[in-house]
């Protein structure tokens, strides 16, 4: 990511701030909400990536202990009778999404990245679509569970962006007050395949560049914590509305000017 403009590093730790706002006060979408933006200013999908899972990786397993935590505090420093993760509903899933998981990283290392970029913003147009019309993924078929999984494990590992498509069915199978950090320690495993994959190919880490971004992400976060908590005393759809016109927007930006 060297020898970028001025502007372009400023606008990249923003889209950072923006990522660590979204992924804690909504539990996902700190790829799949800010991976657009990011190719907008440097049409590079493995420059990104590997900040990406990084701060995912961080991040997931803070909020996933801190939730643990606080159950243990809540039961008087006892250790609680029921887990703040579902691992019977994780290992369930793991089972459907571990292979596509695979096959999806394999074509991120050998597709080129126009075309990469180019599938990360119609998919991204998709999501946004359901947000605008307040009708996100949904499912309560076993089968369409299955398909909903395998195509997010598999967006998983082309992108990092599956997250959706996976959020549609563990949301009707796992208890609301599990859900959030469920989903935290899923990613986390998502994205530690993704870390050695990473490794084994030989792709730049970008090292360097995660000691201005990371307090970028975290300045995102402890402003999320915030909004997530207001978010659960009082749920409103407006917000991902406007986020969906506004993903609209940006990938049919993304899609028709000549980088994308």
């Amino acid at each position: 990511m060297g020898g970028l403009e001025l502007w372009q590093y400023l606008l990249i730790g923003l889209v950072f701030v923006w990522s660590g706002f979204v992924r804690t006060s909504l539990g996902f979408g700190g790829a799949v909400l800010s991976l657009p933006f990011l190719l907008l200013v440097h049409d590079r999908p493995l420059v990104f990536l590997p900040l990406i899972a990084v701060h995912l990786l961080i991040f997931s397993s803070w909020i996933a202990w801190r939730g643990h935590r606080q159950l243990v505090e809540d039961n008087g420093g006892q250790a609680p009778t029921e887990s703040n993760i579902d691992w019977r509903y994780l290992l369930k899933a793991m089972k459907v999404m571990i292979v596509p998981k695979l096959i999806g990283v394999v074509g991120l290392l050998t597709l080129p990245s126009h075309v990469m970029t180019s599938i990360i913003f119609a998919i991204v147009i998709v999501y946004a679509i359901g947000y605008v019309l307040d009708k996100p993924f949904r499912s309560n078929n076993r089968y369409v569970d299955a398909v909903l999984l395998a195509l997010g494990g598999y967006v998983s590992g082309t992108s990092l962006i599956g997250a959706p498509l996976i959020v549609a069915v563990f949301a009707t199978h796992v208890a609301a007050h599990q859900l959030r950090d469920t989903l935290f320690v899923l990613w986390f495993i998502l994205v530690l395949i993704k870390m050695v994959s990473f490794l084994i190919a030989g792709v730049d880490l970008q090292l360097v560049h995660h000691l201005w971004l990371l307090p970028c992400a975290l300045a995102g976060h402890l402003l999320g914590e915030r909004a997530h908590r207001y978010m659960i005393a009082s749920r409103t759809n407006l917000y991902f509305r406007v986020l969906g016109g506004v993903l609209i927007l940006v990938s049919m930006v993304g899609l028709l000017s000549p980088a994308g």
